[in-house]
Formats: structure tokens, C-alpha cells, sequence
């Protein structure tokens, strides 16, 4: 009788599903780690600075576009230079060890390397702007920032979250008057925030197309 195959196909065949079996396995850890935020839910980021929110939003009031000034206008919400910082911390603490990295960066005009707090897949399109101008909160996404001493992740920023939020912004939406607020609730959010959707002129049929945030 001829037979067919060769006597080690076996153990080829078993081979090859091996490598596939590994090839796969390796493609999905890879994709896992591009797609994974680089830090936990809660968890404080560690800087070359101890930036405090807490101490610069809650205690002194500084709005959030005094730093992050292109957050209106850009699909980024801009990092202040050090030339920012140094408007006051060429006046004050300006001795302090803490801020030797910002004193060194602005006399030697060398940029700080800031660890990002999030970070969202390159296939993610996401604009500031857009969602400032439709009336979302910087709370919405970023918490409490001035009650945090270190920046930390509130929100996963999941693909999940966001279709809840799509699908029903409403739940979310504010006056742009309120957008930058921290700790600011409607008396009736059901109510307020039907009327901005007129107002804002939202197509929530849209919201969960694809194209959206995959472009």
C-alpha cells in the first residue's frame, strides 16, 4: 500500500501548529500592550517633578487653560513649557529642591520629559477640542484633578466607556461656562443636558459610527 504522506508529516503538522499557536499568542500580547494604558485606575504617576494638581488647581485656582492652552483649539491639550512654570517660580520657591528640575531645565533649556497619564492607541482619534466645543466637562474624563496631590487615572478610557458616553451624552454634557469647574453638578442633568444637545447641535446617530474614532 503507498502511503500518501511522509512518515514525519506528524510531527511537522505538529510543529507547525506550535509556531502558529506561539505566533498568536505573541501577536495578541503585543496588541494588549499598544492598546493598554501605561498606568492603573488609581494609580499615582510618578514625575521628574511632584506636580501638584491639588496645589495649583484647588488651592490657587489656576484654570486649566492657563496651562493647557490649546485644549479650545487642538486635537491636543498642550503641555506648558517651562516658560509657563517659570512665570511664578522665577518669583517663588524658586530655592526649593523640589523645583531644581525646573530651574535647571529653564537655565540650561533642556525640555522635562513628562510621563503621560494616558495614553490611547495610535488607531484612536481623539479631539480635544471637539469635545470642549460640544460641551464635556475636563472632570468627565480626568476626575478631580484638584483634589489630586499626583496626577492619576480616574477613567479607563476603554472603548466601552466611550460608547456610553456616546450613546448618551446628555448624561454629561455642561453650560461651557461650567466646562473647567471642578466639582460643578446640574440641578437637573436629565433636563439640562436634552436641552444641550439642541443647543450643541449633537447627531448621537453618529456618535457610534466607526469613523468616528477610527480613521
Amino acid at each position: 500500500m503507498t502511503q500518501i504522506f511522509h512518515p514525519r508529516f506528524g510531527l511537522f503538522a505538529k510543529l507547525t501548529l506550535i509556531a502558529l499557536l506561539v505566533l498568536v499568542s505573541a501577536a495578541v500580547l503585543a496588541w494588549r500592550g499598544l492598546t493598554n494604558e501605561p498606568h492603573r485606575i488609581g494609580e499615582a504617576v510618578e514625575q521628574p517633578v511632584p506636580f501638584s494638581h491639588k496645589h495649583h488647581v484647588g488651592d490657587d485656582g489656576i484654570d486649566c487653560r492657563y496651562c493647557h492652552d490649546t485644549v479650545e483649539t487642538s486635537s491636543f491639550a498642550g503641555m506648558p513649557p517651562i516658560s509657563t512654570c517659570m512665570t511664578c517660580h522665577s518669583q517663588l520657591y524658586t530655592d526649593q529642591a523640589v523645583l531644581k528640575p525646573v530651574v535647571d531645565s529653564w537655565q540650561r533649556g533642556v525640555a522635562l520629559h513628562w510621563q503621560r497619564v494616558h495614553q490611547l492607541p495610535d488607531f484612536v482619534y481623539f479631539n480635544h477640542s471637539i469635545h470642549v466645543a460640544k460641551g464635556v466637562g475636563c472632570e468627565s474624563c480626568h476626575g478631580r484633578v484638584d483634589r489630586m496631590p499626583l496626577t492619576m487615572r480616574t477613567q479607563p478610557l476603554s472603548m466601552q466607556w466611550c460608547l456610553d458616553c456616546h450613546r448618551a451624552p446628555q448624561k454629561y454634557l455642561r453650560p461651557r461656562a461650567q466646562e473647567f469647574a471642578m466639582g460643578w453638578k446640574a440641578k437637573d442633568q436629565d433636563t439640562l443636558g436634552l436641552a444641550l444637545l439642541k443647543r450643541y447641535h449633537i447627531d448621537t446617530r453618529r456618535l457610534t459610527d466607526c469613523s468616528v474614532c477610527h480613521r
